[in-house]
């Protein structure tokens, strides 16, 4: 079955099987010169949908999430994967950044999942004073997985709506 055959339903579950075939997430990020910076970041995804970041001080793209409180994210198939690199299957979410202080209920806990799904590099990392976590929120996104195959994700609840034409241009 093609994309152009399949369910909005079908679809949203490729959608999180893209997200979650992957351990790290590509991250664009604005400099204090408020030039566009883009990087890579493992991640942990908690049940909310919230992404968790932990990354050292001395990567720019830390420095430029304490200095601005938005980033986009981006998962994309493999161009090996990929029957045209013009329409890579990719998911964009566009997050609200919020540093998670030591003191949260919640740091332990999520450098306890990410030592579960990295492995023991996390003990050694969460000892270092220079590593800091991030809290992305998902208050957009899009799904794209070919020509004129677009889609609105909605963060939460991982529903499609088709991004037709004349949405785009009522957007102009």
């Amino acid at each position: 079955m093609s994309n152009n055959e399949k369910s909005t339903q079908e679809l949203s579950q490729d959608c999180i099987a893209l997200q979650e075939s992957k351990q790290t997430l590509l991250l664009s990020t604005v400099n204090s010169e408020g030039h566009a910076e883009i990087s890579y970041a493992p991640y942990f995804r908690d049940a909310e949908g919230e992404f968790y970041l932990f990354i050292s001080e001395l990567a720019a793209h830390t420095k430029n999430l304490m200095l601005h409180n938005q980033a986009s994210i981006m998962f994309i198939t493999d161009e090996e994967q990929s029957r045209n690199q013009f329409a890579r299957e990719r998911l964009i979410y566009q997050c609200e950044v919020s540093q998670v202080s030591r003191a949260e209920v919640n740091y332990q806990t999520v450098l306890d999942a990410m030592e579960q799904k990295f492995g023991s590099i996390m003990s050694m990392l969460k000892t270092l004073q220079d590593f800091h976590m991030f809290r992305l929120s998902p208050r957009s996104g899009t799904y794209v997985v070919g020509f004129g195959r677009a889609y609105e994700v909605d963060p939460k609840t991982g529903g499609l709506e088709h991004i037709s034409e004349q949405k785009i241009k009522s957007r102009e």
